[in-house]
């Protein structure tokens, strides 16, 4: 996989300055960060609307989109994918996986806290489970 996200980042790269008019690439970083942003969680919701409702052809479909949408957002921000490999790769040497890093040292049981709200600038997570999603169009 790592090839084939180089040569879509270097596809990126390369259309980055064609003309907007035939370009969606050129299109969106003329728009700038904010506009790829909006497009990268767009995509994400329509992968996760898809994998809910169980249509494993349209999450291929519309991972290749995010997937798309994430490296135009990397080459806006300056990072290439081989970043992103050695933060996996740091990752796994620390965790024997490459998942993500807890957001807080983990607590021993006998120092943990009675639960409290989070902190009103952390947003809350929504279950999906169990829901039937649709995706606008």
């Amino acid at each position: 996989m790592g090839d084939s996200l180089e040569r879509l980042y270097q596809a990126v790269l390369a259309a980055k300055d064609l003309d907007p008019a035939v370009s969606r690439t050129a299109r969106l970083f003329q728009r700038g960060p904010a506009k790829m942003a909006k497009k990268l969680a767009e995509e994400a919701i329509e992968v996760v609307i898809d994998a809910v409702n169980g249509n494993s052809d349209a999450v291929v479909r519309e991972s290749a989109d995010l997937l798309y949408n994430l490296t135009v957002l990397w080459a806006s921000a300056g990072v290439r994918p081989e970043d992103v490999w050695r933060e996996m790769e740091r990752r796994e040497h620390l965790l024997g996986i490459a998942e993500k890093l807890p957001k807080e040292p983990a607590k021993s049981p006998a120092n943990t806290p009675p639960a409290v709200a989070p902190p009103a600038d952390r947003r809350r997570i929504v279950a999906l489970e169990g829901r039937s999603l649709r995706k606008r169009h």
